[in-house]
């Protein structure tokens, strides 16, 4: 039983780290770029760590920490680092290949025109 579920486990990490790996590489811009790393590898990563866990877990001494905290670190640091990327994309203006809709091309345009006055 515990094979069969390391091995589910092996498999789904493997196929998200695969699919984040490819969005991060076929996909148009930056903004849809940052999906691939932060989304679907984050979560393959975290399952093929769940199933270090399990292994070394039931084959050691008692629980393997060294994969808790590893898990740990990567789930808090994946997305605070993609929303800093994102964030310094925006300041650099960093264009998308999505359409700005018409109100949201200059969300400012109404506080300087109203400093200005």
């Amino acid at each position: 039983m515990l094979e069969m579920m390391l091995s589910v486990l092996i498999v789904v990490g493997a196929l998200f780290t695969f699919i984040g790996s490819l969005g991060l590489a076929r996909l148009g811009d930056f903004y849809t770029r940052l999906h691939g790393p932060t989304k679907a590898t984050t979560l393959g990563v975290g399952a093929l760590l769940i199933a270090s866990v399990l292994y070394f877990s039931t084959r050691g001494e008692g629980l393997s920490l060294h994969e808790v905290l590893v898990t740990l670190f990567l789930f808090i640091t994946a997305p605070v680092s993609a929303h800093l990327l994102a964030k310094a994309a925006l300041h650099l203006r960093v264009r998308s290949i999505a359409p700005p809709p018409p109100e949201a091309e200059d969300p400012l345009a109404d506080t300087r025109a109203r400093a200005g006055d």
